[in-house]
């Protein structure tokens, strides 16, 4: 069993893995415990053959609302040194939980805002209820959203990024999905659960070593030279089609029964 943990929570039902921010009375908001233990919970399930999908939740009445102030005061008395080792811990928080090959469903409600967004950012899925909140806030405070700016990029463009992070502004959960920071919206907070199961339901129709290629394959389409691409693409997919996974698939497929990763939340 994972070590305890104080600011987060970590539950396993089968297959599926709920990892809930736990710090109600700040909104969730990020500090130095929250970034540790979500880099070491991440890096627990990444390793954990007996999971197949993630769900990220926020306790209380927020997703997550960024930055704790207390956390935000003490890194103003930084020196530079110290602020570059707080920024490459965060940093490895939003790279650590990107890299998990398990697909990861976010669970949004209440307020994202700054980090909270970035937690979203790095999520395969993002399902949130209509009175979501939103905002990359950094620039109000003097500072750029650089943890998460790759991420946010990569995640709803250039040209809205560059929107975003320079005004502050907030918004809603419509334009959320227009740029594609969210996937999926239900009418409130009540719907969100089971717009969840049914997302991970989907998720557990999907073979597993496919899932974690497919999130790999796509990190490394970001760095490869168009030309590479071709060859890159041609060695994942012959890879797949000759391994144990992808002869069990196509024989589900023709046999009119369901692959035997397949299973039902």
């Amino acid at each position: 069993m994972p070590d305890a943990y104080r600011t987060l929570t970590r539950t396993d039902d089968g297959a599926v893995t709920t990892v809930t921010l736990s710090r109600p009375d700040a909104h969730n908001a990020l500090n130095q415990d929250l970034i540790g233990e979500l880099t070491r919970c991440f890096e627990e399930i990444s390793d954990d053959e007996s999971v197949r999908v993630v769900v990220l939740a926020g306790e209380g009445r927020s997703f997550c609302a960024g930055a704790d102030i207390g956390y935000m005061r003490e890194t103003a008395a930084f020196s530079y040194g110290e602020n570059l080792e707080d920024a490459r811990r965060l940093g490895m928080m939003y790279w650590t939980i990107d890299a998990c090959p398990k697909p990861l469903v976010a669970r949004v409600h209440g307020a994202a805002m700054g980090g909270g967004a970035g937690l979203i950012a790095v999520a395969d899925v993002a399902v949130a209820d209509a009175e979501v909140r939103f905002a990359f806030s950094e620039v109000r405070l003097g500072i750029a959203p650089a943890s998460i700016s790759h991420f946010v990029v990569r995640k709803v463009g250039v040209s809205h990024a560059r929107s975003l992070f320079i005004t502050g502004e907030r918004f809603g959960v419509e334009r959320a999905q227009e740029i594609g920071l969210v996937h999926n919206v239900v009418s409130s907070e009540d719907d969100l659960d089971a717009a969840v199961d049914e997302k991970v339901g989907e998720l557990l129709q999907g073979g597993p070593v496919a899932q974690a290629t497919i999130k790999a394959l796509l990190r490394r389409l970001e760095t490869t030279e168009p030309m590479e691409v071709p060859g890159l693409s041609s060695r994942v997919i012959s890879e797949q089609r000759t391994g144990e996974e992808g002869q069990e698939g196509l024989a589900a497929f023709l046999e009119k029964r369901d692959p035997r990763w397949s299973t039902d939340r």
